[in-house]
């Protein structure tokens, strides 16, 4: 749980740039691979996690809902472009109609107490389980993975370093 709006912000920007260079690595030809027919796909996964964070006005904050509806769109960098811009949208309205004392509110989501400061985190780790999910998905669609929390494999082999088993 966050206790302090400052910390959020600097580990939000910190690992939404993360996610923004996972978008970036998209392209369109990618956006349909599945991981098994029926689930969602590469593109949809992608643009859950930009419709996501609006989520967060259901705990009072205010800001603009992404743009482009609900089904994902065509577009790779539409979709990485329109996160960056929910994810700035996001902090901003924590910054400025949130302060230290308003993260130990709750709000109640579905019949449960939920603290700000945990739905912060929570929104946090959502992303991160998403890009995971994405990580995978783009292997297998063939392309090259960014670093993330650390070197990839390939980005091991580039620099003539034997990649750790």
């Amino acid at each position: 749980m966050f206790t302090r709006i400052e910390d959020f912000v600097v580990e939000w920007t910190r690992e939404a740039e993360i996610t923004a260079n996972v978008l970036d690595a998209l392209t369109e030809d990618s956006l349909g691979q599945e991981v098994i027919e029926g689930r969602r796909t590469l593109g949809q996964i992608a643009w859950h996690l930009v419709h996501s964070l609006h989520f967060m006005t259901s705990l009072g904050l205010v800001f603009d809902a992404p743009s482009g509806g609900e089904v994902a769109p065509a577009s790779a960098a539409f979709i990485a472009s329109e996160y960056r811009r929910i994810s700035g949208e996001l902090v901003n309205a924590v910054r400025t109609q949130w302060n230290d004392a308003t993260l130990h509110e709750s709000v109640i989501i579905h019949q449960e107490a939920w603290l700000n400061g945990g739905s912060l985190r929570f929104t946090m780790m959502h992303q991160a389980h998403h890009r995971g999910q994405m990580t995978v998905l783009m292997r297998q669609a063939g392309l090259q993975l960014p670093d993330v929390y650390g070197p990839t494999y390939d980005h091991w082999i580039e620099k003539g370093i034997a990649p750790l088993v």
